[in-house]
């Protein structure tokens, strides 16, 4: 299957759910970030996430109250650095034994020494490691030699030991997609259980011109997803055909929230209009409507998986052909 059965029927359960409850607005996924704290500064990553200092991170209990707030069942945890995150097994306990799935999205430098022989693998808990391409990419996206060499090393090891391990690789303005496949190659290989490929993360704050146009996005997507069959790539087809440029979908900026040290990041995890520190007040205050219609200028050239990965399977949803599309993606891989 494209993704372990349990992670899957998680997912159909919380959309019956939600369905039973007539909720047109609900999330999927929280972003969270205990921390902003990192032991790199990548490039194309906004200013906030890699000079943040760890005595700012969140407790143990506000991550917690955050997840019991919002009600997904799928927990990212990122930041910084979640590795770095002193009460990470504490959380992960806590995530578990509520239900959720865990996806750890890291760039692998501390697994040795932060999760191996200290977080066991379970069935819910998931490694996400960041890998931009081959070494000297990957290495230049991260601004620090060896890195490459550390992830392919914490890859095999991961897998060794028995983590369920996926690749997060992130589509620049620079990036050579016959690079991103020759990785996917590598990456299949090494026995990843799946591969996420995304436009970079157009933050505010990074002032690098990395960031794909949206025609440059389709122009590269169009290719990424003529090989995307021979690989386990964990974008619906409805999805790659968006971005590629070949259909239209509407933004679900509420499908994945993001909580951070300073508060719910409102409208989404790419623009910070504000940060608002009660659930409530964030849900019920933030105008949803605005920003599905992707009429702000800064939603523009945004074909990001948070955004638009939940409209897809709705839109799938729609019809026979759609139902029986995902299906079949969702068995293959």
């Amino acid at each position: 299957m494209r993704f372990p059965i349990g992670f899957t029927m998680a997912q159909m359960k919380h959309r019956g759910k939600m369905s039973r409850e007539g909720r047109k607005r609900y999330p999927t996924v929280l972003m969270l970030e205990p921390l902003y704290t990192c032991n790199l500064a990548c490039i194309g990553c906004s200013v906030e996430r890699h000079t943040g200092r760890l005595a700012d991170r969140m407790s143990l209990e506000q991550c917690l109250q955050a997840v019991d707030d919002c009600g997904a069942p799928i927990v990212n945890l990122c930041g910084g650095e979640p590795t770095l995150y002193p009460e990470l097994k504490g959380l992960v306990d806590g995530l578990i034994e509520r239900g959720k799935y865990i996806i750890c999205c890291t760039n692998a430098l501390k697994l040795d020494t932060k999760v191996f022989g200290v977080i066991p693998p379970h069935p819910q808990f998931f490694l996400m490691i960041h890998l931009d391409g081959m070494r000297k990419t990957h290495d230049h996206v991260c601004a620090r030699e060896g890195v490459f060499d550390k992830a392919i090393e914490m890859l095999r090891e991961a897998k060794r030991l028995g983590y369920v391990t996926m690749i997060n690789t992130t589509v620049f303005k620079e990036t050579e997609v016959a690079e991103v496949e020759e990785m996917c190659k590598l990456v299949e290989e090494l026995r990843a259980d799946g591969i996420l490929i995304s436009p970079g993360y157009d933050y505010e704050s990074v002032e690098a011109d990395v960031f794909l146009t949206k025609e440059q996005i389709h122009e590269k997507f169009q290719a990424i997803r003529g090989f995307s069959g021979k690989y386990k790539i964990n974008a619906t087809p409805m999805f790659l055909e968006f971005a590629a440029g070949m259909r239209e979908l509407p933004c679900a900026p509420w499908s994945t929230v993001n909580f951070t040290p300073k508060g719910w990041k409102a409208p989404c995890y790419l623009i910070g209009e504000g940060f608002i520190e009660k659930w409530d007040d964030f849900w019920e205050n933030t105008n949803w409507e605005y920003w599905e219609s992707r009429l702000d200028s800064r939603c523009q050239n945004c074909k990001m998986h948070s955004g638009f990965e939940h409209s897809a399977v709705e839109e799938a949803m729609k019809t026979m052909k759609g139902k029986l599309q995902l299906a079949a993606w969702s068995l293959t891989g």
